[in-house]
C-alpha cells in the first residue's frame, strides 16, 4: 500500500510540477526550447575581422548553428548603452542609459520593475522561474549596473584580468561544472581593451581574438563536463566594434557586430539575412524561455534561428 501512494505521489509530482519533467526531449519545462542559454560577450569585437581571425572553435559555432555579421549597435556605438539595450530588449530612448559607462540612467526609464530598474531578461526569468540559477561574470564592472543584480543569483567581478588574463575563464569553468546554471553571462572586456591600447584591426588585437576563442573553448568543455551541454544554447556576440583606437562613432566598423548562436533546437543555417539590433537579443532569448515580452520591449526574436 505505501509502495502504491509514494508511485502515486511521484506521478502528481510530475504533472503538476514541469521541474520534475524530463528534459532530454523536445517537451522541456515550461516549453522551454533548452533548459540553460550561456551568453558569452567579447567587448569591442567588430564584425569585419570575423572572417580574418583565426577563431576555429567560433567559426564551429557559426556552422552549426546560425549567425550574422551584420547586427548593429545603437548609438553611441560604445559598451554600456550597448549592454542595457541587449539585456533590456529597448534603445537609449527607453531604457535611458545613454552614454559609454552609463551607471544610472541619463533618460528617466520609460518604465521601471519592481527592482526600480528598466525590465529586462533576467528579471523575466527570475519571475517565471524563482528557483532558477542566473549567473554574471564580467572583467568590466560597468555591467553590473545593466543586469538586475537583485534577481541575479551569482555575480563576480574579475577585476585582476590584465594581470590573469585567465582568471574569468576559469571562474566560469568552475561556476558552470558546480551550479549547472539556467541562464549566465560571461562577458570579457577584450578584445575592447587591446584596441583601446594598441588600436583595433592590428596583430595583437586578432591575437587576442584567438585567446579569447580558446576561452570559448574551455567553457564549451566545462558545460560537457557538467553534463547540460546537449541541453543548451549558446550565444555569442558584442556590444560594439570599433576603427584606429577608439569607438562611439557611425562607421559600420564600429556599428557591425556579430551574434552567433548554437545549440539545441538551433537551426544549421549558417548565415541569416533578417536585419538584426542589439535589443533583438533579449527578446531571442526570452523565446527560448518561453517567456512573455513586456510592451515596452521594441526587440524581435530572431524567430528564423529555431528549428
Amino acid at each position: 500500500m505505501k509502495k502504491i501512494s509514494f508511485i502515486l505521489t511521484l506521478a502528481v509530482l510530475f504533472l503538476v510540477n514541469p521541474v520534475f519533467c524530463n528534459t532530454d526531449g523536445e517537451g522541456d519545462r515550461n516549453g522551454w526550447k533548452a533548459q540553460h542559454v550561456v551568453f558569452i560577450g567579447l567587448d569591442g569585437w567588430g564584425s569585419y575581422s570575423a572572417e580574418k581571425a583565426d577563431m576555429p572553435v567560433v567559426k564551429q559555432l557559426m556552422e552549426e548553428g546560425c549567425y550574422t555579421l551584420q547586427k548593429r549597435s545603437v548609438l553611441p556605438s560604445s559598451s554600456a548603452v550597448n549592454w542595457a539595450s541587449m539585456f533590456m530588449g529597448a534603445g537609449p530612448e527607453l531604457h535611458g542609459y545613454t552614454e559609454w559607462g552609463s551607471q544610472t540612467p541619463e533618460l528617466p526609464s520609460r518604465v521601471l520593475n519592481k527592482n526600480g530598474i528598466f525590465p529586462n531578461i533576467f528579471q523575466l526569468l527570475r519571475d517565471a522561474a524563482p528557483d532558477a540559477e542566473i549567473g554574471v561574470m564580467a572583467e568590466w564592472n560597468g555591467i553590473k549596473y545593466l543586469v538586475d543584480t537583485p534577481v541575479i543569483s551569482h555575480y563576480y567581478h574579475a577585476k585582476n584580468y590584465l594581470k590573469q588574463p585567465e582568471l574569468l575563464c576559469k571562474k566560469a569553468e568552475k561556476y558552470i561544472v558546480k551550479k549547472k546554471p539556467v541562464l549566465s553571462a560571461f562577458i570579457f572586456d577584450n578584445p575592447d581593451y587591446v584596441g583601446h591600447a594598441v588600436g583595433h584591426d592590428t596583430p595583437e588585437y586578432y591575437a587576442k581574438l584567438t585567446e579569447l576563442d580558446g576561452y570559448v573553448g574551455r567553457i564549451i568543455q566545462a558545460m560537457k563536463d557538467a553534463g547540460i551541454y546537449e541541453n543548451s544554447i549558446i550565444i555569442i556576440t558584442s556590444d560594439h566594434g570599433g576603427i584606429d583606437k577608439g569607438h562611439g562613432g557611425k562607421t559600420m566598423r564600429e556599428m557591425e557586430t556579430p551574434f552567433i548562436i548554437a545549440g539545441k533546437n538551433i537551426r544549421k543555417g549558417g548565415a541569416f539575412e533578417e536585419s538584426m539590433m542589439q535589443f533583438d537579443i533579449a527578446p531571442t532569448i526570452a523565446r527560448i524561455f518561453n517567456l512573455e515580452t513586456p510592451q515596452v520591449w521594441i526587440g524581435r526574436s530572431m524567430d528564423q534561428v529555431f528549428k
